[in-house]
């Protein structure tokens, strides 16, 4: 169909299949468009008002995949600590999070959209992945699919590569109710950890149940960071491991994950004699033999937690442990305690837990743990049986009188 110069063209090219001509400063275009002929008439009157508006996104033939591998170059901030600052400026993520989502695009996007062309996709066609995915994965996954999905076709706009973003006009997957773990009150917690007295173990968990620190930041721990007269630990990195750097230290994605927790002093005392142990490997002398161990010094680097001596290898205490190989120990030696469900990221919620109950402010658990106060309250608030307990009884003083 002609139309006046100026007002571009609509030609038909099949069944709801057009074909789109117009000019925008003189430069022709030529846009395949799939829909109604009244459908097509409203995209092409858009098209031409995004040239007058200078929001105009030249067609091209760009596929999904193509702009997501773009979009994760771009994206991923190299674990070299003289660009971080920079790169936290600039928005970029940490490597291990931008292989997360790299996985979750390549896994279940591409297969099913990854040779659309970008500029084409619908929000209908969106819908339908994320009703397909619903059968496969659970939904707190898909709505991490649409997070992702959606950051990475924002990124499309800003960049001239789109002129909306059709995940945002798409139905958003709900989360579901996440899965927050076990919180043991005090006397599960304290018979865990004597239950691991006899683990190559116990330090570890000992000072997660202690501090509610995470894991990575409890292995990336250096005797460094123990300051003996004030009774703290400074927690200021973590282990990081990805397919393409393997394993690293990283910094605290954010400032509050940068922080000093005050330790108690049979935690301490743990502390030192481990660090006294490592004091006589380093010199060589066995145990059992008098010597001044506070003449002898640590590398700067001396972790808390290194890798276990391989066979014929020579002890390296700046070694970073394998986590998922703790985790694995945690949760074999936790069943053999009748903890089957229990989770060494548990214990930071446990922790959290009691010192709420026992009525230590939110802002000071907060701080101590690294958390934002409301993630604090919304994800780990939770209620023990004893605080039930506690709670029923409180309730039942002040109706006392009142409903007898």
């Amino acid at each position: 169909m002609k139309r006046s110069y100026g007002e571009g063209s609509i030609d038909a090219r099949g069944q709801n299949c057009w074909r789109l001509r117009y000019r925008i400063n003189r430069q022709r275009f030529s846009k395949t468009f799939h829909g109604t002929r009244t459908e097509a008439g409203k995209e092409l009157r858009r098209l031409l008002r995004s040239g007058d508006t200078g929001e105009h996104v030249a067609p091209d033939k760009l596929t999904l995949a193509q702009w997501m591998d773009t979009w994760l170059a771009l994206l991923e901030r190299k674990p070299d600590a003289a660009m971080q600052k920079r790169a936290r400026r600039r928005g970029l993520v940490n490597p291990r999070t931008a292989q997360r989502y790299a996985e979750l695009l390549r896994l279940y996007v591409v297969p099913r959209l990854g040779a659309r062309p970008l500029q084409q996709l619908a929000p209908t066609e969106v819908d339908q992945l994320y009703i397909a995915l619903e059968e496969v994965i659970s939904a707190r996954t898909v709505h991490h699919v649409h997070t992702v999905l959606k950051a990475c076709l924002d990124a499309a706009v800003r960049k001239g590569r789109l002129s909306s973003n059709p995940v945002a006009k798409a139905e958003a997957p709900s989360p579901g109710e996440a899965y927050v773990g076990m919180t043991l009150d005090e006397e599960q917690l304290a018979a865990l950890v004597r239950g691991f007295r006899s683990s190559s173990l116990y330090l570890i968990v000992a000072t997660a149940s202690f501090t509610g620190a995470r894991r990575n930041e409890i292995l990336a721990l250096r005797w460094s960071d123990l300051d003996v007269t004030a009774k703290t630990l400074r927690i200021e990195r973590a282990i990081e491991e990805t397919k393409a750097y393997g394993r690293i230290l990283k910094e605290p994605k954010t400032a509050r994950g940068r922080r000093m927790i005050q330790i108690d002093d049979d935690l301490l005392r743990l502390l030192l004699d481990e660090r006294d142990r490592y004091k006589r490997i380093v010199a060589g002398v066995p145990d059992g033999t008098d010597i001044d161990l506070s003449l002898i010094k640590l590398p700067s680097d001396a972790l808390m937690f290194p890798a276990p001596a391989m066979a014929g290898e020579r002890f390296d205490l700046a070694r970073l442990r394998d986590v998922n190989a703790v985790t694995r120990g945690f949760k074999r030696k936790a069943r053999k305690l009748d903890f089957p469900k229990l989770r060494l990221h548990d214990l930071r919620g446990s922790h959290e837990t009691i010192l709420l109950e026992r009525g230590v402010p939110v802002h000071v658990v907060a701080a101590r743990c690294g958390h934002d106060p409301a993630v604090l309250l919304r994800s780990y608030a939770k209620r023990t049986r004893k605080a039930d307990t506690s709670a029923a009884g409180v309730i039942g003083a002040l109706s006392k009188g009142i409903l007898s």
